[in-house]
């Protein structure tokens, strides 16, 4: 609260807005004494308290007297009667402010109103105003009597509703009413209260008695306004014993004197019924107890009736009687009839006896029979108006046990669409609703607790993890007695006690995160007895969709629906249940009648077309367990009853796909029927069908998978070409769409299930056409990958075509990326006939230009000048400072930088301050509210599973808007506009979703690969931002900070923002933001990285700007500082843990580049630029010597210098291990945060061997400087062999990648030359102690590199020599992969040659220990083992064949050739089958083996696919590669008797 709030005076603020002190001063000026103030103000008692102030609490708690309670609470009422003014003045102001953030805020304001509320009247009671703010309207207050004589044991009354006000008489059956509170007297002790109960029944019946009137009395109703108490108000009272109330009756004997009087009364008076009164469906433990009347004709016929009332006195502590006296009924009163008036009285009785005996008469005859149409209002119900039922609607079904009869009848929930079920049958699977729906759909079945979502998994994370919108989620309420797991039922107290608040959290994350209002149905099937748990459920999903509708009830039973009516009224008053309830109709004439409003009344079984040029059934169920495809059946859409579909809604499909949404199979198929226009096919789809007919006539190179790529560009409609050639497909192959959010792995066991379903022979079956739209490069590959594991395993001829990958993706320039023969490109250009073809369908269509702008765009080529004028014209008059002209920026924004990007139109409404749409037009209320242009430009979609309605806009026109708009309002600002709208980046609903946008609006790259029309270093939206004049940079730098402060301080925006500032040298900034991300993120690979890629620029700039004269060592000081700063930056990363993510790590990249930097910046330093100092640097570098020179200014850095050749030689080993496991392709999560140079990331192995050589270029420059053998023989040593070393790395033999890399080189004799270089800096016969270990692998690697360039070069060595070398590996234990490598090429055994037992040994220690160093190292998702050489059949060092001698043998270009190796055709290219040797070997459980060189050994081949394997034990042949993980077989084929 304000301070100006705290100092102004109680008397001039609502009591709403009073604190403790206000209440004290208030309660002084009405005399409450100050031992009481004292203690209400310790209780902390407000404004908004003192109003609900109650009796007990205030004699209990605080300890009042009556006297005071009773000024209190009497001041308390006065205040209430000025309250309900004040409240709607305020309203009324509300109403008329219209601010966008406190609008955008009301759902949650009222979800939270809701909830207190419910607190609220669980504690007590509440007043008349805040009840009916929290109700439907003002008579959701009233509550309706019990049925009048009737025993209704599931009836209930609801605390704080108000009953009609007490009657006079009506008729005499219409009952009189009379209400006691008994609020003091229920304390009584048993006696006084009985007397108490006594008196008001016995004097209220004996005014019915004489007046002839039915009458009820109700005890626990106020019988008047008190404090905050209406007249009528159910408050009900603590029963402790119900005989206080039955005994109550006892009096009539002894106060009806008369014999057959009190035998009368006896007759009349009911006994006492016991009504619970509920809060928000909790038991309170309050009842009202209610007295009937009934004074029947026969029993009261000329009799008047006096009695003697009792009275307890205090006294004599005795019951005694007053005088004997008859009463009657006058209004709502039950007075004495005067003395006066008695004749008068008896005389009218005859009278009144007549009337009661015609007024009974009457009411037994038999009523008319009113019918209500519960056809037509089930229909509207489930419709929300419509004439049909469809699929934009999903329904969320509530039931509980259901009787075998009624299991017979539910055809009508087969064909609904089913989002959750909330079952509380704990038998359900095995004898009820869900055993019988599983047998037609599959569902997954689940318990509330599923629903408890994790706090760090997204709401897109959770909706995949339970597979929702892809099957029925079935929700198990209360259990199953068939699960073997801890989910046994329980009864209703515990279920309150232990799945209450769970069943609370799964409606809310239903209603707020998963399903928008307004695309859902909640029906509730009352299928047997109603108990507390379902009518919880109800109140939970009433609350949270803001009242009642997009409900149904369906009950057959009339008592389950009484019981269900009086629990539920709780939350809705019976009236309203009424409007949403179907009572009493058979579940047969539902299921028939819904049935008959379906408007897909969708078979249990669909077709498919099979080999043999027949069809095949599908049934829905099994289709159901293919849910990563959307299968296109044969007879797709035939189910769709065209008599119930209008023309409104072919129109809205057809209108809908000209606006610019996606085509829909119904629009094709109504296309077909002749129902619409027919869509246009452009020339690429007469195109790719051609080539798709090539593929299936066997016209191009036979594989088992073939794909079609469709390049277009974005709006172009590509889209819609892959879906026409899906659909004409559809009979004749099996035709599937893939949904991408599926796991690999799954998609390729679906699409293997697709293609074999009912055929027999699975070498003949139909190829499966499966369409990918919108994938990338990775996703495509790996499904490639697994389909073909998938075809190998099942041993399917690989001649035989099994798929086609129809490839939909978006590109800047369609021709470009189609120099493939199987790629077609679609481009915004309109061929000839193509404009001939849109001008005729631009007349036919019957819908204004203005409403189908996509069609339009295109029809007109996407013209430049066209779509200028356009948004010239649609901006002219555009009010700038309007909610809907600031939507249109966002949107823009948005759909210019972001693909497939869109608002949500719940984002929309919340920004436009719409506040809540609960009704069920809901999207027509947006649209009116947006302005002329903004319809215009805005392009409606709706997910077709979701129901999710977005905005979003032709990104040509975005991009037109945002230049138009340069002028007023740049990019920079709209988008800063866009962080700070909290109401837009706060809002609940597909929250994940929209801040995704927002990411990769500020952090994505463009990639070429990715189809986009540049690579860039950073979003395009900074790049733009940087580009604008003035301060562009500083601009980007406060959008990436106010980016980083939305997303509550994202260490990848920081990263970002560091990359920004050190590429634009502002790198103090730079290290602030790198510092920032590291403490967000201190593990994180990236994040170190680019602290160190800060100070590798900084020291680069530093560098750069010292000119190449020599410095002295104290002016260098500060950038030496930097650059080791750098190196241990770069070192943290390269020992922080791998995420599988990671396919190489760049920081080993970045010490390298560093490292080599630095190297050049000391040389420079005038100590060491001339003759001698090279001498002393070589010193100072490679041993303990400082110089005098440097040995004070460098204090800090002399034991890392020193470390530097060590470091960098050990940085480039680990590169070149790395890149000798794995061909690296770097995935998409790692694009947007690597921070490599390209050659790094496109051509890491020519890095490698360039720095390698810049490396050792240095160390062997300074070398040749330094005068040859000094005097030292120590020295001597260090400087010869170093030498030699530097001369092998700059040749590039220092590393194994750098040796294979030389035989890459397409002209071998310049690669052998090379390779004869660096053996010839090799002692001419070493010896086994001649060379370290590292040097003897580099030169076996640099031999048998030179065996495959030049075979006959005399500077080879036989392969025993290098057998006889390498066994030093073994010997010494060596540690090195690169080691164990070679042993396992040079002792693979030979055949027809005896083999020693010991070489033996040592090719199986090598092969185990590959394997084990292979499970140490973590392998990348996305990258895959290089296989470095192939067995050939030659022999000696000529039989190992490297892999670049068989990719020179593949022809086509890099696409094709990666096909070549992924489909096998490698394998069958003559030059290939004439080069390598097939290995005999065998299968056994699983594992293949080939004969070991002694009797009785085998040794383990790993087959490169394993699904490649036959099941059985089979004799194979295959051929042999090396790889760093041991062995491996390709090609694998059973062995010919």
């Amino acid at each position: 609260m304000t301070c100006c709030v705290c100092n102004m005076e109680w008397n001039e603020l609502p009591c709403d807005e009073w604190t403790e002190s206000h209440v004290s001063s208030w309660l002084k000026s009405i005399g409450v004494k100050d031992k009481y103030i004292l203690k209400l103000n310790e209780e902390e008692v407000t404004g908004p308290v003192l109003m609900r102030l109650q009796r007990e609490y205030l004699h209990d708690t605080i300890e009042m007297k009556g006297g005071q309670i009773e000024l209190l609470l009497s001041n308390c009422n006065d205040l209430l009667k000025t309250r309900p003014q004040k409240l709607k003045a305020g309203s009324s102001t509300q109403r008329d402010t219209r601010n966008v953030e406190s609008s955008a805020a009301s759902t949650q304001e009222s979800k939270y109103k809701v909830e207190r509320t419910s607190e609220t009247s669980e504690s007590g009671p509440i007043s008349t105003s805040e009840n009916e703010q929290t109700s439907d309207g003002a008579s959701s207050s009233l509550s309706n009597f019990r049925g009048f004589d009737e025993h209704d044991k599931d009836f209930r009354y609801v605390k704080h509703r108000v009953l009609p006000p007490e009657t006079g008489i009506e008729n005499m059956i219409v009952p009189c009413h009379e209400y006691k509170s008994l609020e003091i007297a229920h304390k009584l002790e048993p006696l006084k209260l009985r007397v108490k109960v006594a008196s008001e029944v016995i004097r209220f019946a004996c005014g019915c008695m004489n007046m002839r009137t039915n009458g009820t009395i109700h005890f626990g109703v106020m019988d008047k306004s008190k404090g905050i108490y209406k007249h009528g108000e159910i408050i009900g009272i603590p029963v402790e014993n119900h005989s206080d109330f039955v005994d109550a009756l006892d009096y009539i004997e002894n106060c009806f004197k008369e014999l057959d009087h009190h035998s009368d009364a006896r007759k009349c008076i009911r006994n006492p019924t016991f009504i619970e009164v509920i809060d928000k469906g909790n038991s309170g433990g309050n009842w009202i107890i209610e007295f009937d009347v009934v004074p029947k004709a026969r029993v009261v016929k000329d009799k008047l009736y006096s009695v003697t009332i009792p009275k307890f006195s205090e006294k004599t502590n005795k019951v005694i009687y007053e005088e004997k006296a008859p009463y009657h009924r006058v209004g709502a009163n039950t007075p004495r009839i005067p003395g006066e008036d008695l004749v008068h009285f008896i005389q009218g009785l005859k009278e009144k006896d007549l009337q009661r005996e015609e007024a009974e008469s009457s009411t037994n005859q038999t009523p008319t029979d009113s019918r209500e149409d519960l056809g037509r209002k089930l229909s509207i119900l489930l419709t929300c108006g419509k004439k049909y039922m469809d699929d934009t609607l999903s329904f969320i079904i509530v039931t509980n046990k259901f009787q075998e009869e009624h299991l017979k009848t539910i055809n009508f929930l087969v064909h609904m669409k089913i989002f959750c079920v909330f079952d509380f049958d704990p038998d359900s699977k095995t004898s009820g609703l869900c055993g019988q729906y599983r047998e037609h759909h599959a569902a997954n079945l689940h318990f509330l607790h599923d629903y408890a979502t994790d706090p760090h998994l997204s709401t897109t994370d959770f909706k995949q993890r339970l597979q929702l919108f892809d099957r029925t989620s079935w929700i198990f309420c209360n259990g199953r007695n068939d699960y073997h797991g801890s989910e046994d039922p329980c009864d209703g107290k515990t279920w309150i006690r232990t799945k209450k608040k769970q069943l609370k959290k799964t409606v809310s994350v239903i209603c707020n995160e998963i399903l928008p209002k307004g695309s859902f149905v909640v029906l509730f099937l009352l299928m047997s007895q109603v108990e507390q748990p379902l009518v919880d459920t109800f109140h939970e999903f009433y609350a949270e969709m803001n009242g009642h509708d997009d409900f149904a009830i369906i009950s057959e039973s009339k008592d389950n629906y009484k019981k269900w009516s009086s629990l539920a009224q709780a939350s809705c008053d019976l009236e309203s249940l009424e409007q949403i309830s179907i009572v009493g109709m058979p579940m047969s004439h539902v299921d028939a009648t819904i049935q008959s409003i379906q408007l897909s009344n969708k078979q249990l079984t669909r077709r498919l077309p099979v080999f043999n040029k027949g069809l095949c059934f599908l049934k829905t169920i099994d289709e159901d367990t293919m849910l990563s495809l959307d299968i296109v059946s044969a007879d797709q859409c035939d189910e769709t009853n065209l008599d119930v579909m209008g023309n409104d809604q072919v129109s809205n499909i057809e209108k809908y796909f000209y606006q610019g949404g996606k085509i829909s199979w119904m629009h094709l198929w109504l296309a077909e029927k002749v129902k619409c226009e027919e869509v246009i096919q452009r020339d690429a789809y007469k195109e790719t069908t051609k080539i798709l007919e090539g593929i299936l006539q066997g016209d191009t190179t036979k594989r088992s998978i073939q794909s079609v790529n469709i390049c277009h560009q974005p709006g172009s409609g590509g889209s819609t070409v892959a879906h026409q050639i899906l659909w004409n497909c559809r009979t004749k192959l099996r035709c599937a769409v893939v949904k991408q959010s599926y796991y690999i792995q799954t998609v390729c066991q679906h699409s293997v299930h697709l293609r074999e379903y009912e055929e027999k022979d699975k070498n003949s079956c139909l190829p499966v056409l499966l369409l990918l739209d919108d994938c990338n490069a990775e996703y495509i590959d790996e499904l490639r990958r697994e389909l073909g594991n998938a075809i190998a395993t099942m041993k399917i001829n690989a001649s035989a075509l099994c798929f086609i990958l129809l490839i939909c993706k978006r590109c800047h320039n369609p021709e470009k990326m189609s120099r493939n023969s199987q790629t077609i490109p679609v481009t915004h250009e309109l061929s000839k006939q193509e404009k001939i073809l849109f001008k005729k369908k631009r007349q036919e269509l019957m819908f204004e230009p203005e409403s189908i702008l996509a069609f339009v765009l295109m029809s007109e080529g996407f013209q430049k000048s066209y779509i200028e004028g356009f948004v010239k014209n649609l901006l002219e008059d555009i009010d700038h400072s309007s909610l809907t002209t600031r939507l249109i920026r966002f949107v823009a924004l948005l759909n210019c930088h972001v693909q497939n990007s869109y608002i949500s139109v719940s984002h929309c409404e919340a920004s436009l301050g719409l506040g809540i749409q609960i009704d069920r037009f809901r999207y027509h209320t947006f649209v009116n509210s947006l302005s002329e242009q903004a319809r215009l430009v805005f392009i409606q979609l709706r997910e077709s599973t979701t129901h999710i309605s977005s905005i979003k806009m032709h990104p040509l026109i975005a991009r037109e808007i945002l230049e138009q708009l340069s002028a007023i309002q740049p990019q920079s600002s709209i988008t800063k506009d866009l962080l700070l709208d909290k109401v837009l980046m706060d809002h609940r609903f597909g929250r994940d979703e929209f801040l995704k946008f927002i990411r990769d609006l500020l952090i994505r790259r463009n990639k070429i690969s990715r189809g986009d029309p540049n690579d860039s270093s950073f979003s395009p939206l900074i790049e733009h931002v940087c580009r604008e004049k003035p301060d562009g940079l500083q601009k980007a730098t406060e959008l990436l900070e106010a980016a980083y402060t939305c997303f509550g301080k994202d260490a990848f925006v920081a990263q970002q923002l560091a990359r920004l500032l050190y590429t634009n040298k502002r790198f103090t900034e730079a290290q602030h933001w790198a510092e920032e991300a590291k403490v967000r993120c201190p593990h994180d690979t990236f994040i170190l990285d680019t602290e160190g890629q800060v100070y590798k620029k900084w020291f680069y700039e530093q560098h750069d700007a010292l000119g190449t004269a020599g410095k002295p060592p104290e002016e260098v000081c500060e950038i030496i500082g930097i650059a080791l700063k750098g190196i241990a930056a770069f070192r943290a990363s390269e020992k922080a843990p791998k995420s599988e993510t990671v396919s190489l790590n760049s920081s080993y990249f970045g010490e390298v580049d560093v490292g080599c930097r630095l190297l050049q910046l000391i040389s420079s330093v005038n100590v060491f630029s001339t003759k001698d100092g090279k001498s002393e640097l070589m010193r100072y570098l490679l041993t303990d010597y400082i110089p005098e020179a440097v040995s004070k200014p460098w204090k800090k850095f002399h034991g890392q210098l020193k470390g530097m050749q060590k470091s960098i030689e050990k940085a480039l080993e680990c590169i070149s291990e790395d890149l000798s496991y794995f061909r690296t392709d770097i995935s998409e999560e790692e694009e947007e945060l690597d921070t490599r140079e390209p050659e790094q990331v496109n051509n890491p192995r020519k890095w490698l061997t360039r720095k390698s050589a810049v490396y050792a270029g240095f160390f062997c420059n300074v070398v040749s400087h330094v005068d040859s053998p000094m005097s030292d023989c120590t020295e001597d040593v260090m400087v010869t062999p170093f030498k030699k070393q530097m001369k092998i790395y700059e040749l590039g033999g220092g590393n194994v990648t750098t040796i294979l890399s030389l035989l890459s080189d397409h002209k071998t004799w310049r690669c052998g030359k090379k390779l004869e270089e660096i053996i010839a800096m090799y002692p001419e016969n070493p010896k086994m102690k001649e060379l370290d270990q590292t040097d003897l692998v580099n030169y076996i690697f640099s031999q048998i590199a030179l065996a495959c360039a030049i075979p006959g070069s005399p500077k080879l060595v036989a392969l025993t020599k290098l057998q006889d070398l390498s066994i030093r590996f073994y010997r010494e234990g060596s540690k090195s992969a690169s080691a164990f490598f070679l042993l396992s090429i040079l002792f693979w055994p030979e055949d027809n040659e005896p083999s020693s037992a010991k070489n033996q040994k040592v090719f199986m220690s090598a092969i185990e220990d590959l394997q084990r160093l292979r499970r140490l190292k973590m392998k990348p998702k996305k990258s895959r083992t290089v296989t470095h050489f192939f067995l050939g059949k030659a022999r000696g060092l000529n039989r190992i064949v490297h892999r670049s001698a068989i990719e020179k043998h593949i022809k086509g270009n890099l696409t094709e050739r990666r096909l070549k190796w992924l489909g096998g055709e490698v394998w069958n290219t003559a030059e290939v089958v004439q080069m390598l040797k097939r290995v005999e070997g065998w299968t056994e459980n699983e594992h293949l083996f080939v004969q070991g060189t002694t009797k009785g050994s085998k040794i383990r081949v790993i087959p490169l696919y394993s699904a490649s394997l036959p099941n059985a034990n089979e004799n194979v042949t295959f051929y042999l590669g090396f790889s760093f993980d041991g062995v491996v077989a390709f090609d694998i084929k059973v062995q010919e008797v």
